[in-house]
């Protein structure tokens, strides 16, 4: 199994890299968190990617990582029943690490539908497999723990607050964790409540 590459890349998009290994061409699958990592260097420059390899019956399949917390998030995904590599892929796309296992942690099924392909039973079991790995790994990191999951009831207002909060310019990721941090520490307030310390909390970001 092929763990890391070194090289200098033949090819970039924002789904697949091509990576010159000692002659050899390797093509790689990456998310977009990584493309935009591999974006900002100079295409001559040398290169290295954690590798996860997927073999199927017929076919092998590299993935390709710029951290190697990247891929062992992908990793603990492919554990969800109904998670394939491809789709691991995705989620790993839909935003940072830390924001991925801030959603899994928190038990943010409502975010984690938003990622495509992701329906709710998925997000669901998401939740029940990693919850707990979630947790682990973002303080393992020295990030700070998960927002607490959103009580019955408030996710459409929490939703909306995230919508406005875009709306505003803010990105989505950035104000889904504002407001879910503002309902952790004060679950009841009305939604104007809700935006205001939300707008106040990311002002001092």
């Amino acid at each position: 199994m092929i763990g890391y590459l070194r090289g200098r890349r033949l090819a970039l998009e924002p789904e697949r890299l091509v990576l010159d290994t000692n002659g050899v061409g390797y093509a790689v699958r990456i998310p977009l968190s990584t493309y935009f990592e591999l974006d900002k260097l100079d295409p001559a420059a040398e290169i290295g990617l954690f590798i996860h390899t997927h073999v199927r019956a017929d076919a092998i399949e590299l993935f390709g990582f710029w951290t190697e917390a990247e891929r062992t998030v992908f990793e603990h995904c492919l554990a969800v029943s109904g998670v394939g590599p491809r789709l691991a892929q995705v989620v790993l796309s839909g935003g940072s690490t830390t924001d991925l296992l801030n959603a899994i942690g928190g038990g943010n099924v409502a975010a984690l539908t938003r990622i495509p392909g992701i329906g709710r039973k998925t997000a669901e079991r998401m939740v029940l497999e990693l919850r707990e790995k979630a947790k682990t790994l973002l303080a393992e990191a020295g990030a700070e723990p998960p927002p607490a999951e959103p009580e019955a009831g408030r996710e459409d207002e929490q939703e909306q607050a995230v919508s406005a909060l875009v709306n505003l310019g803010y990105r989505a990721s950035e104000a889904q964790r504002a407001v879910s941090r503002v309902l952790a520490e004060e679950p009841e307030m009305d939604f104007q409540d809700l935006l205001r310390r939300s707008l106040r909390r990311l002002s001092r970001l």
